[in-house]
């Protein structure tokens, strides 16, 4: 009998009907809050009214118009949405698929625009499970392990990972940017590194913010040394960390921004945003795909980001986001060594007496919030992390609902 893969393991035991909002409704009428949001995706929320019926209407219009081959309305009216939110330098878009489509995007403009061969990424970075993006991606051996050899021209170096190193955020940082000039020096020379490649926030890493210092650090080495500074904004974009991207909390000009995720609440597109004059630098055919820009994801897309705005979903996940990181702090119990995050972004982090990673509590606490009605999933190396993602348009009512039910896992496990 035909089957999915073996491979494809559920994190819960849910198996929904039908969905609105942050609330999910298995087949047995269950309701559950989703503080997984597809991991990050469903921004809007499930099937937000307006999403619904931009899709249903682009339907029945055009469901795909290969964008180089013919153009579709729902694609200019997207670049004309995106133009109000991305940083007004960042004035050239192309669009794919799927976060690691992006990522390869953005190696190849940062290749062929500088000539330069080799890219450097932050250690905890994920990027995708593509060779290149896999080869980028240091979370975990999970990810890259089993099909070797992979791509190379790609040198890491340290985040500032405060918890793990030990030290305070400053110790952090100055010790990654110091390894960074070390790195330049004996790894890749600054006349052969094309680009820097990293996340505002450790994804599944961990999330783990980065810092301002950190970030205008990266900035003052780009600029040196004619390396573009790539933002890899696929988790923390559209409002995720409480500002439109996650970058801007910390005062840093990104050369490349690379886009998918929670900008179309569910369906499949994603992009990268480049400067006209850096865009223009890629090579002729180096551009393209099929279902790029499919006019119904770009319908949903549009319509996305018209909910974003009129429902001032980029504040509330701000004001949600410090709700629940606030509250997740004050229900932690021993045995959670941290808890951190950026909006709507909150990890928690469960580490042993001795201070190793606990990954079984945190997978049971994972799977006992499952069997109260609230989904969550891990992350980190050593997947001792539960992080919590609901959609940017949760309540405060179903924050509190959520962090009780947190703090019942937490008196049980």
């Amino acid at each position: 009998m035909t089957a999915l893969s073996p491979l494809l393991k559920q994190a819960t035991p849910v198996t929904i009907d039908h969905a609105l909002g942050s609330e999910v409704f298995d087949v047995d009428g269950n309701r559950h809050l989703d503080f997984t949001a597809g991991i990050g995706v469903v921004s809007t929320g499930h099937c937000h009214p307006k999403v619904v019926a931009a899709a249903q209407e682009q339907v029945g219009k055009l469901i795909h118009g290969q964008y180089t081959t013919v153009m579709h309305q729902p694609l200019l009216r997207l670049v004309d949405k995106l133009q109000d939110v991305l940083p007004s330098h960042l004035d050239s878009l192309f669009f794919a698929n799927s976060g690691s489509e992006a990522l390869e995007a953005s190696l190849r403009l940062s290749r062929q625009a500088t000539g330069r061969p080799n890219v450097i990424v932050f250690h905890g970075g994920f990027h995708g499970r593509t060779v290149a993006t896999a080869t980028m991606t240091t979370s975990g051996t999970r990810f890259s392990a089993g099909f070797s050899p992979l791509m190379g021209g790609v040198h890491v170096a340290p985040f500032p990972t405060a918890y793990r190193y030990g030290w305070s955020e400053e110790e952090a940082t100055a010790f990654a940017l110091k390894e960074l000039d070390y790195i330049l020096a004996t790894l890749t020379s600054p006349q052969e590194t094309a680009a820097f490649i990293v996340e505002p926030v450790l994804g599944e890493g961990g999330y783990i913010p980065g810092n301002t210092a950190f970030f205008q650090g990266l900035r003052e080495r780009a600029d040196k040394h004619g390396i573009l500074l790539v933002m890899d904004e696929v988790q923390t974009g559209f409002g995720r960390t409480g500002k439109m991207f996650g970058h801007e909390h910390f005062d840093v000009r990104p050369d490349i921004i690379t886009l998918a995720k929670g900008i179309a609440s569910g369906f499949p597109i994603s992009g990268i945003a480049a400067s006209q004059e850096l865009m223009s630098k890629a090579w002729p055919g180096s551009q393209g795909g099929t279902y790029g820009g499919n006019a119904v994801a770009c319908a949903a897309a549009v319509a996305t980001l018209e909910v974003i705005e009129e429902e001032g979903l980029v504040a509330n996940s701000a004001e949600r986001g410090t709700q629940l990181l606030e509250g997740a702090r004050a229900a932690a119990v021993d045995g959670i060594g941290d808890v951190r995050g950026l909006g709507l972004l909150v990890g928690n982090e469960f580490t042993a007496a001795d201070g190793t990673p606990d990954t079984a509590r945190a997978q049971a606490a994972q799977q006992a919030a499952a069997k109260k009605g609230l989904l969550l999933l891990t992350c980190g190396a050593h997947m001792n992390v539960v992080r919590m993602i609901p959609p940017l348009v949760v309540t405060a009512e179903q924050v509190d609902e959520a962090l009780e039910i947190w703090g019942k896992v937490l008196a049980e496990v």
